[in-house]
């Protein structure tokens, strides 16, 4: 069985290709996991991407990474980045590397995006390539 690589995506992500594409970009939510599985299989790992508008989902994801034996998490933690406690907490509580992810850099935009409670706690963070943000967070998991 193949290393397998979760994936989280937070608030408003599903609106990918939709919300503000002058920010995010135009591609969605699917297009992108296409693009992770295609360069996953290529890596011999396996991608379990998920998304959710809801906080507590993202905790217990990254619990289920650990408990499942996942090689990393890569976390695109969204507007959560900036003001979970919680999710710095389930970081910190796991041994699972988490890489944070963002579209955008969220240091180029307003002075509350520069805080993030994720990039605190997580192994690293890639951000500001649009969705190849992801594969070069998948490139680095895979190199853990």
């Amino acid at each position: 069985m193949a290393d397998t690589i979760f994936v989280l995506n937070g608030p408003n992500l599903n609106l990918l290709g939709l919300r503000e594409p002058h920010i995010y970009g135009h591609d969605t939510l699917d297009d992108i996991a296409g693009r992770l599985e295609d360069r996953a299989r290529e890596l011999g790992l396996e991608i379990d991407l998920r998304q959710s508008n809801h906080e507590g989902h993202l905790v217990d994801w990254l619990h289920e990474a650990q408990a499942r034996g996942a090689k990393a998490v890569l976390l695109n933690a969204a507007a959560f980045t900036h003001t979970s406690v919680a999710l710095y907490d389930a970081i910190k509580g796991i041994t699972t590397p988490v890489i944070e992810v963002h579209l955008s850099n969220p240091h180029a935009r307003e002075e509350f995006r520069h805080l993030s409670y994720v990039g605190r706690a997580a192994r690293g963070t890639i951000a500001g390539f649009g969705a190849t943000s992801y594969l070069l967070a998948l490139e680095a998991a895979a190199r853990i």
